[in-house]
């Protein structure tokens, strides 16, 4: 489990492709590796990623034919830039909101404006998954936990202050960058017991019951 709270940024060392899987190289000097082992899961935008190999500065993880295919992370290059959160541990502070690092679909960004000094990004999600997203809910872009601030039948708009543009790889972002995209776990929850099947919580269960 993560918060969508970025601890470092890093970069890609070598991408090492091998039958279709990539061996991920990433460096980065604002995380003490010898805290981390392996077989640790480290985020790296947004994508929960195992680590099976350290340098003295930076780790490596095998990314498999199915994540690349399912996620941006096979836009990355030598020398981009990513975000990085190492697994939360009990007693952290939980700064974000709960992401499991599990991407549930790639997102386009659509437009970037300005609001006063924050950053206004609209971004476009697939269709099917507009109805996990709500104002005010929390979403995890490319691994950074943020507070939806519009919703519209193709997206959402978040806006993105000063300190967050400056310690993560959204300060780059403009339009066309496709970013992963995690919803809120708990929308999902909330779907599986309002199963249509009645196995579960139903809509006429609530009625009855005096909650909607």
């Amino acid at each position: 489990m993560f918060t969508g709270i970025i601890k470092a940024l890093g970069h890609v060392r070598q991408l090492q492709r091998t039958g279709g899987d990539v061996r991920l190289v990433v460096a980065s000097d604002g995380l003490d590796w010898e805290t981390l082992s392996i077989g640790d899961s480290i985020s790296v935008n947004g994508v929960c990623l195992t680590a099976v190999e350290f340098s003295a500065d930076g780790f490596a993880a095998d990314v498999s034919v199915e994540t690349l295919n399912v996620t941006a992370l096979d836009d990355l290059k030598v020398g981009s830039s990513v975000n990085l959160e190492p697994a939360l541990t009990a007693g952290q502070p939980l700064g974000g909101h709960l992401v499991s690092g599990h991407v549930d679909c790639v997102g386009t960004v659509r437009s970037r404006s300005s609001d006063a000094r924050s950053i206004v990004l609209s971004i476009d999600i697939p269709s099917e998954y507009a109805r996990y997203v709500a104002r005010k809910g929390s979403v995890c872009v490319d691994g950074v936990s943020l507070t939806i601030n519009e919703v519209s039948k193709s997206g959402f708009d978040v806006n993105i202050i000063p300190h967050t543009a400056d310690v993560t790889t959204i300060g780059g972002f403009s339009a066309g960058t496709r970013v992963n995209i995690e919803v809120d776990m708990l929308a999902r929850y909330l779907e599986r017991l309002l199963d249509p099947d009645g196995n579960g919580i139903t809509r006429t269960f609530l009625r009855a019951n005096g909650y909607a």
